[in-house]
């Protein structure tokens, strides 16, 4: 089992990793949309899901792999309403075939963020 950090994503804001990778599988924890450039939530909820994605396609780098190898992610939605425009630009992210995924709606995220994004990905 290999810890994955890189400075390229948020860091880790609790006693967990960025990701961890265990055999030919990367599993990266939720990316909350926090802008790199700035430190802060972007306007709207494309743009909380680009942010998010490329986050996750960071530490996906790190650890060997990236968003073509994902075989799996869960989407956290603060408001289903959000779910149309999460999907366009999520469908920006991935080419067929597209990974299993599940979309929930929750009460509310981390600092009120619109989306949160959590993916396996294989290194093979």
């Amino acid at each position: 089992m290999q810890q994955i950090h890189t400075e390229n994503a948020p860091k880790a804001i609790g006693p967990y990793s960025q990701a961890i990778k265990v055999g030919g599988l990367v599993f990266a924890s939720g990316q909350l949309p926090i802008d790199m450039t700035t430190g802060q939530f972007p306007e709207g909820i494309k743009e909380q899901t680009r942010a998010s994605l490329t986050n996750a396609a960071a530490i996906l780098k790190e650890a060997g792999s990236d968003l073509s190898r994902v075989v799996k992610t869960t989407v956290f939605l603060s408001d289903m309403d959000n779910f149309a425009a999460m999907n366009e630009v999520y469908a920006e992210f991935f080419q067929q075939p597209y990974p299993a995924r599940s979309a929930v709606a929750v009460k509310t995220l981390p600092k009120n963020a619109l989306v949160e994004i959590e993916c396996v990905a294989t290194t093979e």
